[in-house]
């Protein structure tokens, strides 16, 4: 088994004023922040030489999308490394910002939500075959998608009660700790829109690659993680049941009777036991779901019969789904503490509630929602956790650094990013996307790179050489 697959996250900007007490807003901060980029690419929408591409969404949300990878550990230490980009970004933007006698400081957050109420996303991209059945695909994977939450959920302050319609704007005072705020913001299961009617999986076919062998499954429910091993269970779960599918796995065909209601309502019970109506009329539990989808996964990581590549993960995304479940069965979540996002951020604001004999409503726990996602090195708390071991850290220093600057050797993004190292060097003008590559010189040279397992090209290689 192959599969290409990537992810895409948007950050959120915010400013702490300093003692002249201005603000800045999230606008002037993502000039700040892309000055360099502009400089090095002359637009706020570039590709990298680790053949990731880097810029600036709607909202002023800055944007990385990782290179096509293979394996999970290089999706892993490629998202890390974006990461560690934006904070390169980041340092350089406090410089000029105080070098303009602004004062204050910036912060970057990877979450999904900001204090207005608007979501932002952490999209999931996997390439499957062509001649897949669509509809069958997106029927057996929503139920997964649905319960995937508790699972490897962010976790979140939420209202007790949710919306079911985009137009409703009643006061939802009452908070609980949920799973994920990502959930409220999700109206449909299957559609091509992305904002205001959100769906689950979105719809649009943009494979990417050759579109008579492949299209691309874009995943858009999911939360941004700030752990590693949140994130390899995440996408490692995805690609396992993706896998089933595509080798015709028997697993039931019947969906969800009603995915947007039952995604909030998985959002609110950390227990897992809530029952949801298939379309047949049955029920079922997420716990009961994501049990049956753990024993058909970890018999192809048994067989090897698995996309998640050959570094060792595929096994450890399994006994994470494990120790899950059973911590989810007995809600002793020990076993897990340092591994998933929601039950390490509710240990702190649980702690946080004791100490300060205070609610979920007060501002220090609101403030304590945003810190977990905070990267600003001298702000941001999930770093600190790492550092002092409280936080599993699947990605080296040595492999995240990597990553910066070198694409997956085993992809297209390699025959991108040498190309873009050797233009730049050689002060070439040209232009790339994911599939293309030109000089926009009196030659017009190009070349399309429409297998994203192909690591080499020929006429690429030419390209490049004659630079």
């Amino acid at each position: 088994m192959a599969r290409i697959y990537g992810l895409e996250t948007e950050y959120g900007l915010a400013h702490t004023p300093g003692e002249d007490h201005k603000r800045i807003g999230p606008e002037e901060i993502a000039r700040y922040l892309f000055r360099p980029v502009v400089e090095w690419g002359r637009s706020s929408n570039v590709f990298l030489p680790n053949g990731s591409r880097l810029y600036l969404d709607v909202g002023s949300h800055p944007e990385y999308a990782t290179a096509e990878c293979d394996s999970l550990g290089d999706l892993l230490a490629q998202d890390r490394a974006g990461e560690a980009l934006m904070i390169d970004l980041l340092e350089k933007a406090q410089a000029s910002i105080a070098a303009d006698g602004l004062s204050g400081r910036i912060h970057m957050v990877k979450n999904n939500t900001d204090a207005a109420g608007n979501s932002y996303g952490s999209h999931e991209n996997f390439l499957i075959r062509r001649g897949l059945d669509f509809n069958r695909l997106t029927t057996v994977l929503l139920p997964f998608l649905v319960t995937r939450q508790l699972l490897v959920g962010a976790g979140a302050i939420i209202p007790r009660t949710s919306s079911l319609s985009p137009d409703d704007t009643a006061d939802r005072g009452d908070l609980t700790f949920g799973l994920s705020a990502r959930s409220d913001v999700m109206w449909e299961g299957l559609s091509s829109a992305t904002t205001r009617s959100r769906p689950i999986i979105n719809a649009r076919d943009e494979p990417h690659a050759d579109a008579e062998k492949y299209r691309r499954l874009h995943v858009i429910v999911g939360d941004s993680s700030m752990s590693t091993a949140t994130s390899a269970l995440k996408l490692g779960s995805a690609v396992l049941m993706l896998d089933l599918i595509e080798q015709g796995a028997r697993i039931p065909d019947h969906g969800l009777r009603h995915p947007v209601r039952d995604i909030r309502v998985v959002a609110r019970d950390l227990t897992g036991r809530t029952r949801l109506e298939r379309t047949d009329g049955s029920t079922t539990t997420p716990l009961g779901l994501l049990a049956d989808y753990r024993d058909r996964a970890a018999h192809l990581v048994e067989t090897g019969d698995h996309s998640l590549g050959e570094d060792g993960l595929a096994g450890y995304v399994i006994d994470l789904w494990t120790r899950m479940l059973e911590a989810l069965g007995s809600q002793d979540f020990s076993a897990v503490d340092t591994e998933i996002d929601w039950v390490m951020k509710r240990a702190l604001i649980d702690r946080a509630m004791t100490r300060g004999g205070i609610g979920l409503a007060d501002p220090q726990i609101q403030r304590l929602d945003i810190a977990y996602h905070d990267i600003t090195p001298a702000t941001g708390l999930f770093p600190k956790l790492e550092a002092a071991g409280l936080a599993k850290r699947l990605v080296t220093v040595d492999a995240q650094t990597a990553a910066k600057d070198t694409p997956p050797a085993s992809t297209r993004a390699a025959v991108r990013g040498a190309f873009i190292r050797a233009a730049h060097d050689a002060r070439r003008d040209y232009t790339v996307d994911w599939v293309h590559l030109r000089l926009n010189d009196e030659s017009g040279r190009a070349v399309a790179l429409k297998d994203p397992f192909s690591p080499t090209h020929p006429q690429a290689e030419a390209l490049i050489a004659g630079l």
